[in-house]
């Protein structure tokens, strides 16, 4: 109610002060996001999944929009990548590091601000910022990562404080989030334009499909990346260990080089079976599942569209569809995110604005997902707050390239080895090229105080950190993106780049200053900065 009476104050100075407002107000604004959803998994964005047809009603969206092609996460993990985007600032500003961060509702930027401006705010399906997602007016929520099947919500309808006033559903995440959304549009006042962040849980791991789709694919071949078998230029000492003495543990696997984690094992593939073909069994398995949980969200968000069009709203609609971040599907014999090569780092961002029938079918302007809440307002007629880092791209949409753009957008890992076995790194993704630097140990450095069993041996206080804080070696990797679009070749050591390479370094330094990104509170990772800068 609180929210309320202040929105009735607020509202008539905003129609009073801006005439951007006065001509937003009759848009809504619906954020679609699914949870590790890459590009090369949607049909409009071209690639070797393309003529399986997994997204056709995505591509009609993308069809009717504009497609952004560079679009970048700013630390490619879930709850990181969610902050960023609810509060426009990079992880070291937000505090928001690793799957540990919460969001508080001071700091639940964007829905906060979109109340203000007018909008009737929901949060519906994933959130996984742990604290309750109170700046909105409704939400219905999937507790931490959520189940797929017959899942708990947390909802503000449901008598009871936070984290106890949960609601039961039987059936699928997807299906039912959907079902969720719908409801929720169909039982409000439309006297007020909505804001609606509308996540789906799929198709992150372990990629659990509604029935329906167990035989979507199932005699097809999927098309497999060339660096699954083969890439001896790619990466460094630092990935792979010197003369490669790391590879059996730097990275969850499709093959069964990682013998603690790989697909093979998650998909059960029969172990008597030569490495050749138990990698091929292990990726046809792994993107069939991924595959048909994108279905399920292709599918639903169809039936929402449909109900949009059918309620007279989707004229009337701003829609934009995203992913959290990418995901690696056997491209480097990598599965998951958290890395900064292209398939990870990059966001699909899909923009259908009814009201700007001329907008461009596709930019190129590189932009991150700091970027999205500063874009967000700007459909609502407002300007974002200084304490935001990111920057509005609206102007995207009327062909307007915005002034001073950002010449390449910064990265930034911090969990070190957690889960996937990924060392600590930060870079730079310029539109044509990539810089990384591996700095490879944990930013809590603290003894470890437990016992803890890994890769069937028992580490304890007497054998110093356990793997997921030892460190690994550190190193570069640089690649040219217009020669070697799948970063496969390392050209850090090449002569011929030496001066784009140092052109790089400077920009990533000059970034780091202005985004709060450095790190006097992390001496033990300064050190290895400075020793390596020059290398």
């Amino acid at each position: 109610m609180k929210l309320r009476i202040i929105r009735l104050f607020i509202l008539p100075s905003l129609l009073c002060s801006t005439s951007v407002f006065a001509d937003a107000q009759q848009f809504n604004v619906l954020f679609i996001m699914s949870d590790d959803h890459t590009s090369q998994a949607i049909g409009a964005y071209g690639g070797r999944l393309t003529e399986l047809n997994p997204t056709p009603t995505i591509d009609e969206l993308a069809a009717l929009g504009t497609r952004f092609d560079n679009v970048f996460a700013t630390n490619a993990i879930c709850t990181p990548s969610r902050a960023s985007i609810i509060t426009g600032q990079y992880s070291q500003t937000n505090g928001v590091l690793d799957l540990d961060g919460e969001v508080a509702e001071h700091d639940q930027h964007l829905p906060r601000l979109m109340s203000e401006a007018g909008f009737e705010t929901a949060m519906i399906g994933k959130w996984h910022l742990k604290r309750e997602p109170s700046a909105f007016d409704y939400y219905k929520v999937l507790p931490g990562q959520g189940d797929y099947f017959n899942p708990t919500f947390r909802s503000i309808a449901v008598d009871g404080e936070w984290p106890h006033n949960s609601v039961e559903h039987e059936g699928h995440s997807s299906d039912i989030i959907t079902d969720i959304a719908i409801s929720w549009l169909d039982s409000r006042d439309r006297s007020q334009p909505f804001f609606l962040m509308h996540h789906y849980k799929a198709p992150h791991d372990m990629f659990e499909h509604a029935p329906r789709y167990d035989s979507y694919l199932e005699n097809v071949d999927i098309p497999e990346p060339a660096s699954l078998f083969d890439q001896p230029n790619w990466g460094s000492a630092a990935t792979r260990g010197i003369d490669d003495s790391q590879r059996f543990e730097i990275g969850t696997s499709v093959s069964r080089r990682n013998p603690r984690r790989n697909m093979g094992i998650h998909m059960e593939v029969d172990t008597e079976l030569n490495d050749t073909a138990y990698t091929k069994q292990a990726y046809q398995l792994y993107l069939k599942r991924y595959l048909r949980a994108v279905k399920g969200i292709d599918d639903n968000l169809n039936r929402l569209f449909n109900y949009l069009k059918a309620s007279g709203q989707y004229e009337n609609t701003i829609i934009i569809y995203t992913s959290d971040q990418g995901m690696l599907l056997g491209e480097h014999d990598f599965i998951d995110k958290r890395w900064m090569y292209e398939e990870s780092l990059r966001m699909p961002l899909i923009v259908r604005h009814p009201g700007k029938p001329d907008a461009p079918s596709a930019s190129d302007l590189v932009i991150n997902n700091t970027d999205f809440a500063p874009f967000i307002l700007d459909l609502a007629g407002q300007h974002a707050p200084d304490y935001m880092q990111g920057r509005s791209f609206a102007g995207v949409l009327d062909n307007v390239t915005p002034h001073d753009w950002r010449n390449g957008s910064y990265y930034r890992y911090w969990m070190h080895r957690a889960h996937h076995d990924v060392p600590a790194h930060f870079g730079i993704r310029t539109a044509s090229a990539k810089l990384i630097f591996f700095y490879g140990v944990h930013y809590d450095n603290s003894p470890v105080q437990r016992d803890v069993v890994y890769a069937g041996r028992n580490w304890s206080r007497t054998d110093g950190v356990i793997p997921s804080k030892a460190a690994t070696l550190a190193g570069w990797e640089f690649y040219d993106l217009n020669e070697d679009p799948q970063e496969l070749e390392n050209r850090y050591d090449d002569r011929r780049y030496a001066d784009k390479i140092d052109a790089l370094k400077q920009e990533l330094l000059r970034q780091r200053e202005e985004l709060n990104e450095g790190d006097d509170a992390y001496p033990h990772i300064k050190a290895i900065i400075d020793a390596h800068w020059h290398n």
